[in-house]
């Protein structure tokens, strides 16, 4: 889903897990490594790295996302961070930075909602590309994999 007027991406995914597993998934090392990425780190504090391995053994600048850093969060509610480009739009990637978004809502019954938002776009072809990649990335991709970590387990990195 999106909204046009603002360009925000917006997501929503109910998973199977209570919500403090639900937000400690993106919010701890260990968490983000069952669904996320490979290799990662997070600093839970202002300001604090975020950093998302997809690719640990490429060379700097090509691994993921290296430099993001957290800007907000409420434990068990919310969590916010930067979320810079893919390789694909290295003019973008080397100087922009959009804002990711996760509240969390306990459903009861081991149930927990996420909605996810992106937002922090700007005008014009490569920012209309990266928009477009995000936007299946996060829902095909990571919240795929974020839900699929409580139903079949933690993703095999290494098959």
């Amino acid at each position: 889903m999106t909204d046009q007027n603002n360009k925000i991406i917006i997501q929503e995914i109910t998973v199977n897990a209570g919500i403090e597993d639900a937000y400690n998934a993106w919010t701890t090392k260990k968490g983000m490594q069952t669904f996320f990425a490979p290799e990662c780190e997070v600093e839970l504090k202002l300001l604090g790295k975020y950093r998302v391995h997809f690719f640990p053994e490429n060379p700097p600048g090509s691994k993921g996302a290296e430099d993001e850093i957290v800007i907000s969060f409420q434990k068990n509610k919310m969590f916010s961070f930067t979320w810079g480009f893919p390789p694909s739009l290295p003019d973008l990637r080397d100087n922009q930075k959009t804002i990711v978004m996760l509240r969390f809502e306990d459903l009861g019954n081991n149930k927990t909602k996420v909605v996810f938002t992106q937002s922090g776009w700007g005008e014009g072809e490569d920012w209309e590309k990266g928009f477009m990649y995000f936007e299946k990335a996060w829902k095909d991709v990571v919240l795929k994999r974020f839900a699929e970590r409580f139903e079949k387990g933690p993703v095999d990195w290494n098959n």
